[in-house]
């Protein structure tokens, strides 16, 4: 990584007892939201349509205004920034990425830097930077965007997003128009990616498992945007707050939580490097806990080897049957002291 890649890591993120209600409504959009994003985190907004998740996004760049309570980033109310510099730093990243048909690819990055009077060159050379990022070529620059796949265009829409090195993301269901294999690489691009540039994320999606799968922590909204519950993937599917929140993320939450945990995590908890019977079916350190199951149920076995990733020669200990079924149900980790419930905020 280039120094240039992320000299801005991202910043906190807090909502502040916030209320938004639309002219002519009776309910609030939003019902005293409080919660925190710690910097660097990506937080995944769920709940059901006129949750509020949009709405609640939005409101931290300001293209919508809240009514009561207060929004701050770094520490500085969003109000007390002039608006046009807070949303020239924020990134912001859509379903339709909003690509300018008319403009080169390196002309649409360069969207942002031209407003702020950075020279030609320097375009130029961020362009070619972010389409690193993004593992894109930088052949793509003078392409436009009628001659991208849709994923590489939400790639573009990305580097765009980051062109001036924005501490904070907004991201509107980014891969919702993606055909499902697109959509999980990206996802895992954008995961690797911000093992990079560390920057804090308010992640918009209807999909619980993209939420379990993206989001350091996820925020489940009720009807009339009041927060149900607040933490990690693992406390969600681990602890739910109460039938509501169990009913969204899903009857199979048991399974799901299952895809948070590596096997090589399970054979170091336990212990247990037992000799496994020589037809016992192998799966890698680095696979799930849910993909181990899969592994066990299809194979007939109670017994797995878990192998080294970089040698599938190499045993590095075993896991049963009885271990995985222990981990679906093991008691969740207790809650940090800012994870919100119903009733709490």
């Amino acid at each position: 990584m280039t120094e240039a890649h992320s000299q801005r890591p991202g910043v906190e993120i807090e909502f502040r007892s916030v209320t938004k209600t639309y002219p002519g409504q009776d309910t609030p959009a939003i019902d005293n939201l409080s919660l925190t994003v710690p910097a660097g985190d990506i937080c995944c907004l769920v709940g059901p349509s006129g949750g509020g998740k949009t709405t609640a996004m939005k409101l931290v760049n300001r293209l919508i205004d809240f009514n009561e309570g207060e929004i701050l980033i770094g520490g500085s109310g969003v109000r007390d920034v002039d608006i046009t510099a807070l949303r020239r730093d924020i990134g912001y990243v859509i379903q339709q990425v909003g690509l300018f048909p008319h403009m080169t690819i390196e002309a649409n990055i360069g969207v942002v830097p031209r407003l702020l009077g950075w020279s030609a060159d320097r375009i130029k050379a961020r362009a070619v930077e972010l389409l690193d990022l993004v593992r894109l070529d930088q052949n793509f620059a003078k392409r436009y965007p009628s001659q991208l796949s849709g994923g590489q265009q939400q790639r573009v829409g990305l580097a765009r997003a980051l062109a001036v090195d924005p501490p904070v993301m907004l991201m509107d269901e980014p891969f919702g128009a993606l055909d499902p294999i697109t959509r999980n690489e990206i996802q895992d691009e954008f995961l690797k990616l911000q093992n990079e540039i560390a920057k804090t994320v308010i992640f918009v999606t209807h999909d619980i498992d993209e939420a379990i799968k993206m989001g350091d922590r996820i925020a489940v909204l009720r009807q009339g945007g009041v927060l149900a519950q607040y933490g990690t993937a693992d406390e969600l599917l681990g602890s739910p707050a109460d039938e509501y929140v169990a009913d969204f993320v899903g009857a199979d939450r048991g399974l799901k939580r299952l895809s948070l945990r590596l096997m090589r995590d399970l054979v170091k908890v336990s212990g247990e490097n037992h000799a496994a019977p020589a037809d016992a079916p192998t799966v890698k350190g680095s696979a799930t806990l849910r993909t181990g199951l899969s592994v066990l149920f299809a194979s007939g076995s109670r017994v797995l080897k878990v192998t080294h990733d970089d040698d599938s020669a190499t045993v590095i200990g075993t896991v049963t049957l009885d271990q995985l079924q222990d981990a679906v149900y093991e008691t969740a980790p207790k809650a940090p002291t800012d994870v919100v419930v119903a009733g709490e905020a």
